[in-house]
């Protein structure tokens, strides 16, 4: 596979546009438009070193961090072309089960509450059985956070096993006709 499949990740829903950040905003906008959304309150459930305050220099090396790993998707409101947050896709292919996506999200703290998360999800988890191979969706919530685990259960992830302190939830997509 020449590209991941996550690279080509786009979709729109009622309020939001989803797709790669560096194709929505230039690179000198990315880190200024990021590091508000990066405080304690989102970052804390987060990899360790992914917590605390972001400066834009600490967003700048992120940001580099993430290109590395795996496509992130940036989530804009449609009507403002603000940022509501991010998406992380973890790929992984195997001959036997398609494409195993690990998800990881976060919402900037002023959209919390307003059902963001779950139009998120919900576009993921359309774009992902539009594809024509069987994709397996795999996201950790940390135990206890029952808005997240609702969220997803919502969008048709079941919990899969819990270890230590996440639950792992997962959807996977039909086989193509």
């Amino acid at each position: 596979m020449d590209q991941p499949l996550a690279s080509a990740c786009r979709f729109e829903t009622e309020r939001l546009v989803v797709g790669p950040w560096h194709e929505l905003v230039e690179n000198d906008d990315l880190a200024a438009m990021v590091t508000p959304m990066l405080t304690e309150s989102v970052t804390r459930a987060l990899p360790e070193d992914w917590r605390g305050e972001f400066s834009l220099d600490r967003t700048q090396r992120w940001i580099a961090e993430r290109d590395a790993e795996s496509p992130t998707l940036l989530v804009l409101d449609k009507t403002a072309n603000t940022p509501v947050g991010l998406v992380l896709l973890f790929e992984s292919t195997t001959e036997l089960d398609g494409t195993d996506f690990r998800v990881g999200y976060l919402l900037d703290e002023m959209h919390w509450g307003q059902g963001f998360a779950s139009e998120i999800v919900a576009g993921l988890v359309t774009w992902a059985r539009m594809l024509p191979e069987q994709v397996t969706l795999r996201a950790g919530v940390e135990t206890g956070h029952q808005a997240s685990a609702r969220v997803l259960a919502k969008n048709g992830f079941e919990l899969s096993v819990s270890e230590g302190a996440t639950d792992l939830y997962c959807l996977r997509t039909s086989e193509p006709a």
